[in-house]
């Protein structure tokens, strides 16, 4: 029998968009160094799926899982970076502001829309990818990713509880900050960026998503001539499949 903790149902929003020159900007943020997981870790938008996500997923219909994980990735981008996208109409600042304080002071989200006559946009989040590590941690997640693109002129602003700072990069910016000590990101947000990296608009992730139907990703740790590594699947669209234990920071 296994010791390891239930995994907690958890969603995750890649936000993208286009830059003046070069590869498109992602959403990020860096964890404060209070957090029980992901400590000072460079992360992207998201949390736990909330019994509140399930039945506002329940009232829309189209499949509740799927659909609760997109509200919980909408809902927790509201609240963690201030930007509010996949909504109809898209809010302007002082709406996407009054949003967040409102849920942080506890109102619920459907609520919230209903108010303000928003209506949720599920199809614009994609599902990309879902990650489920075995590490043995005190919170284990049972993620889904999603990309999408950000609302014109979003402006970010970190949640004092949740992050030190959020800010836009390209992937490759990222991972340089990671490799050069600059920075800090866990293994499952190391391969994704290194997957992001490849694709010039958020259209080029949506297409790479459609090739790779999403399987959830389980790492496992293998001996490779006397060394331990971390690997996942070689099919599920990752450039990199594997990288010494050694250096693999898991949480």
């Amino acid at each position: 029998m296994s010791d390891l903790p239930d995994p907690i149902p958890a969603a995750t929003l890649v936000l993208m968009r286009p830059a003046k020159a070069g590869p498109p900007e992602l959403l990020m943020m860096e964890r404060v160094q209070s957090m029980a997981f992901a400590a000072g870790a460079l992360v992207f938008p998201g949390g736990r799926i909330d019994p509140e996500d399930r039945a506002l997923a329940q009232a829309i219909g189209g499949g509740v899982d799927q659909a609760a994980a997109r509200v919980a990735a909408i809902r927790e981008t509201i609240e963690e970076t201030g930007i509010a996208p996949a909504l109809d109409p898209l809010p302007d600042a002082a709406l996407a502001a009054e949003l967040r304080h409102a849920l942080e002071a506890g109102t619920s989200f459907s609520e919230l829309l209903e108010h303000h006559s928003l209506r949720l946009d599920l199809d614009a989040l994609t599902p990309f990818a879902r990650w489920c590590p075995t590490f043995r941690e005190t919170r284990r997640f049972d993620a889904l990713f999603f990309v999408a693109e950000a609302p014109p002129d979003a402006h970010a602003t970190a949640a004092e509880a949740e992050a030190s700072r959020t800010f836009w990069a390209p992937a490759e910016r990222v991972l340089a900050d990671a490799s050069s000590g600059r920075a800090r990101i866990i293994f499952p947000t190391r391969r994704n960026l290194e997957r992001l990296a490849r694709f010039a608009s958020v259209d080029e992730a949506r297409a790479d998503a459609a090739r790779h139907p999403v399987e959830t990703i389980v790492p496992w740790i293998e001996d490779r001539g006397g060394e331990s590594w971390l690997c996942i699947p070689e099919d599920a669209g990752y450039p990199v499949t594997a990288e010494r234990l050694e250096t693999a920071r898991r949480s």
